[in-house]
Order: structure tokens, then C-alpha cells, then sequence
């Protein structure tokens, strides 16, 4: 597991010294240089983009574009988007950062919720009847629009008692 983890980081570096520039061939497709937390071999990319719509602890709303496959997490960290302490654990199901609140017909379409994220959720601040991880939520075309709501505040044992970083 710390080799895997050894990886990514290297990995992860490697893609901030070059980035979009390089490119890997893999069954003789392009992929771009682009950052993922979502484990598992990469999948081809296609131009079709999926829109997700995030409401900020502000109230704000924040468009952006992912592309089919990408998780939630993946899509916050590729737009460099600024959810505090978004993320934590870099998608490994070991915390509850990447908590989204979303709305009822939009969570009826997510699919199931694992043993595994249920454990993680029950240590989120603010949970609802509908949230889940971030970093479980794959894309695809028929989430088209979604709305995705960040809770105003994160379990993030990062963070001192005080709440500075």
C-alpha cells in the first residue's frame, strides 16, 4: 500500500512538471497529462464533457466541465477548484471531505452506497439523506446538469481545534 501511495505522489509531481504537455500512448490512444485521484487504469478519454454544478459553503455556484469516468474528487482537483480541506485522504475512503450533499432525484441516480463510504459518511458534519463521497460519484452522460452542494462545514482531522490548518 505505501508503495502504491509512493506512486501516485511521484506521479502526481511528475504531472505538475509537465502539465498537459506530456502525453502517454496506451492501446494507441492519447491521453493527456491530467491529474486523477480515481484509482484504476486510466480510461480513454472521448471530447464529450459532462456539467456539474457545485454550490460553494458561500452559497456560490461554480460550472464546470468533467469529462465520463472522472469521480467528483477528480473533477474539484482538475478545475482547481477552493473547497477547504476538499479531499483529504486523495480518494481512498479514509475520511469524509469530499462529502456533497445532492438533491433527491439526483441521488436516486447515483447507485448504490458501499459498506465502505456508508462507515465514511457517518463521520461527516452535516449529513443529510442524501450525501455522498465525492470521490465515489463517477460521471456519466445521464448526470448532465447535476447539482452538487458542498456542506458548510468539514470533518477534517488536518485541522487543529481551533480551526486553522
Amino acid at each position: 500500500m505505501a508503495l502504491v501511495t509512493a506512486l501516485r505522489r511521484l506521479a502526481h509531481v511528475r504531472l505538475r512538471e509537465y502539465p498537459r504537455r506530456t502525453a502517454a500512448v496506451t492501446s494507441g490512444a492519447w491521453l493527456t497529462g491530467q491529474k486523477s485521484f480515481t484509482t484504476g487504469t486510466q480510461s480513454l478519454r472521448s471530447d464529450n464533457k459532462v456539467t456539474v454544478h457545485f454550490i460553494n459553503r458561500d452559497g456560490e455556484k461554480i460550472t464546470v466541465k468533467g469529462s465520463p469516468g472522472d469521480s467528483l474528487l477528480d473533477v474539484v482537483i482538475n478545475e482547481d477548484l477552493d473547497f477547504d480541506g476538499f479531499g483529504a485522504c486523495e480518494g481512498t475512503l479514509a475520511c469524509s471531505t469530499c462529502h456533497l450533499i445532492f438533491d433527491e432525484d439526483v441521488y436516486k441516480s447515483l447507485g448504490p452506497v458501499t459498506d465502505e463510504e456508508m462507515d465514511m459518511l457517518d463521520l461527516a458534519y452535516g449529513l443529510t439523506d442524501t450525501s455522498r463521497l465525492g470521490c465515489q460519484i463517477c460521471l456519466t452522460k445521464s448526470l448532465e446538469g447535476m447539482v452538487a452542494r458542498v456542506p458548510e462545514s468539514v470533518a477534517d482531522i488536518r485541522q487543529s481545534k481551533d480551526g486553522s490548518s
